[in-house]
């Protein structure tokens, strides 16, 4: 998904951004891991947290650019360090289509390139002289941190519930989402009602955003995804749609007999399953609900023009198919 249409505003800071995560990956003697970090940045990506404190920012007058593209900066190399380290505990071989860095360099240059990437972020940070943005960020990293763990903890198990399941894609994604819009906000220097207002807003379009990517898993094909169709599952990540489709007591037999050993002929034939129990609309709606919120919120700042492409990213975002 691109957000092109964005960017008459707000295109010279993420290209400034773009700019300064090249220099950040860089920026090291160590030419493995700046070799394996721009591998994963030329790769792409949406890019959609740094818009977010771009964008949000921008509700305050008389903002210094820099600082919003240096957190922007900082947040989306904590992004790009999770992605590393989740592809070493997934062992995935491909990432948006190409090689991971795991599957190049292996595992233990993968783990560093990930610990230099949360390593820069703080470095970026530094530049904003707030504590509560500070405070923010740590406390949002940690809890990314105990996501990635719970994610672990549940492989394979068919049992846990779906708040479990809502808690971990919290840590896993929502959070750092509404650190975005929370982050955009303090340097805006809001108030602080407003600036919690914009992390809220965050964190309901981060659900949104990671149930679509979980519901993307099963009604997408290999190559729209960049992976194969159902790794999610055959990984044993138990997503909203997994939940809604284990409904049907005969579908939730076949389903729980998944295992890391699970056949691809037999992934293949749980994704078309799934794909006819009603359980990608159900999920659907759930993500419509978390974004119906998100533009609940907007409402409170009224109808100035800086809010309107955050409501065009809501509407982009519900039942989005890539």
């Amino acid at each position: 998904m691109k957000f092109n249409f964005l960017y008459p505003s707000i295109q010279k800071d993420i290209d400034e951004v773009e700019n300064e995560l090249k220099l950040a990956v860089s920026d090291t003697d160590a030419e493995t891991i700046s070799e394996a970090a721009l591998h994963l940045l030329t790769a792409g990506g949406k890019r959609i947290r740094p818009m977010f404190v771009c964008l949000t920012s921008r509700l305050g007058d008389e903002v210094d650019p820099s600082l919003s593209r240096s957190a922007a900066t900082a947040i989306e190399l904590i992004h790009m360090a999770s992605i590393v380290h989740d592809d070493v505990v997934d062992d995935a071989s491909l990432r948006r289509g190409r090689p991971t860095i795991k599957s190049i360099w292996g595992n233990h240059i993968a783990m560093y390139t990930g610990d230099f990437l949360f390593a820069k972020s703080l470095e970026y940070m530094t530049r904003v002289k707030n504590e509560k943005a500070h405070l923010l960020l740590s406390q949002v990293t940690v809890e990314l941190a105990v996501g990635e763990i719970e994610q672990i903890k549940d492989k394979y198990n068919f049992e846990q519930s779906v708040r479990s399941y809502l808690r971990r894609i919290k840590r896993k994604t929502a959070l750092l989402i509404a650190a975005s819009c929370g982050l955009g906000g303090i340097i805006a220097d809001l108030p602080e009602k407003l600036d919690d207002k914009l992390y809220l807003f965050g964190y309901y379009v981060g659900m949104a955003f990671q149930i679509t990517d979980d519901i993307l898993d099963f009604s997408q094909d290999e190559k729209k995804l960049g992976k194969p169709a159902g790794e999610d599952l055959s990984q044993g990540n138990v997503t909203l749609p997994v939940f809604f489709a284990m409904q049907d007591p005969l579908l939730r037999k076949r389903i729980e007999r998944v295992t890391e050993t699970t056949s691809k002929e037999e992934i293949d034939y749980l994704v078309e399953a799934i794909r006819s129990s009603g359980a990608i609309e159900k999920s659907e709606q759930v993500a419509t609900d978390y974004l119906n919120k998100a533009a609940g919120i907007l409402g409170e700042f009224g109808h100035r023009k800086e809010v309107k492409p955050l409501r065009q990213i809501i509407k982009m975002l519900d039942k989005r198919d890539y």
